[in-house]
C-alpha cells in the first residue's frame, strides 16, 4: 500500500529541490507540511522530521475527477520524505495497489498507470 524510496540524497538537499524536480515531470507543489513544527506548535512532540508535499499534475487531476469522482479522496497527491537509519526515505500511496479495486475501464486504469510511473520518477529522481 506505500511506496518507498530510499536514498543517499541528504534530507535537505530533497527538500530543497522537490519543487524543481516535481515541475520537471509536470506536477507543481501545492503544498508542504512540516509535521514536526505543526506538532510542536500543538503541544506535541514528534522524534523527527517529516516532511509532506502536495504535488498536483491539473490535468491528472482533471481526468480523475471527471472519471470517478470519489477518487478525489487520493488528491492531491503526496509525497513523505523523512529519514531512517541514516537514509532518505520518500514514500507515497501506492496508487497500483489501489486500482484493482476500482470500477474503472481499463483504458483509465492504464492512464492512472502512465500518470502514476511519471510521480513516481519524482522519488526516483534522486537516486
Amino acid at each position: 500500500m506505500i511506496y518507498k524510496i530510499i536514498t543517499d540524497t541528504p534530507i535537505q538537499t530533497v527538500k530543497d529541490e522537490m519543487m524543481a524536480h516535481a515541475k520537471e515531470a509536470g506536477f507543481g507543489v501545492l503544498g508542504t507540511y512540516e509535521f514536526q513544527k505543526i506538532l510542536q506548535s500543538k503541544g506535541m512532540d514528534l522524534n523527527q522530521e517529516i516532511t509532506g508535499y502536495e504535488l498536483c499534475s491539473p490535468k491528472a487531476a482533471q481526468d480523475v475527477m471527471n472519471e470517478l469522482p470519489e477518487m478525489s479522496v487520493f488528491l492531491p497527491c503526496r509525497i513523505s520524505v523523512y529519514e531512517e537509519n541514516g537514509k532518505t526515505v520518500l514514500s507515497t500511496v501506492n496508487i497500483n495497489d489501489v486500482m484493482p479495486t476500482i470500477d474503472a475501464s481499463q483504458d483509465f486504469k492504464e492512464h492512472m498507470n502512465s500518470v502514476y510511473t511519471k510521480f513516481v520518477s519524482i522519488m526516483k529522481s534522486w537516486n
